[in-house]
């Protein structure tokens, strides 16, 4: 069975960082594309960033140069560094997993709410 279980939201104000977390159990950890996600109030879910099985790296224009994604291979976790936030960076973020192979699978944790308000 695969599990997501986000970690490290909460609220912060404008200028400071949140590091988010995701544990991932269930998959091959080295053969699945990871991502994170986010859905503000309103508005579709959206691509933040994603670090590919082949290790290719890639960021949503709204994000580039303040959010980092990472992997931990060994913990099978991937975070997400947010720094510089601001208050349209306010969502709640998903963290998602693929198989780097053609498949329907799609995993999705619960989602973790960020807050980036004065």
């Amino acid at each position: 069975q695969v599990r997501l279980v986000e970690s490290g939201g909460g609220f912060v104000q404008p200028g400071g960082s949140l590091r988010l977390s995701c544990k991932v159990s269930g998959i091959i950890f080295g053969i699945y594309n990871m991502a994170w996600y986010r859905q503000a109030p309103g508005n579709e879910r959206e691509l933040v960033a994603q670090h590919k099985a082949n290790g290719l790296i890639g960021y949503a224009e709204a994000v580039k140069g303040r959010f980092t994604i990472s992997i931990d291979s060994g913990q099978n976790m991937v975070h997400l560094q947010m720094d510089s936030l601001k208050p349209e960076d306010t969502a709640v973020y998903y963290c998602n997993t693929r198989p780097s192979y053609p498949s329907s699978n799609d995993y999705w944790g619960n989602g973790i709410l960020v807050t980036v308000s004065a």
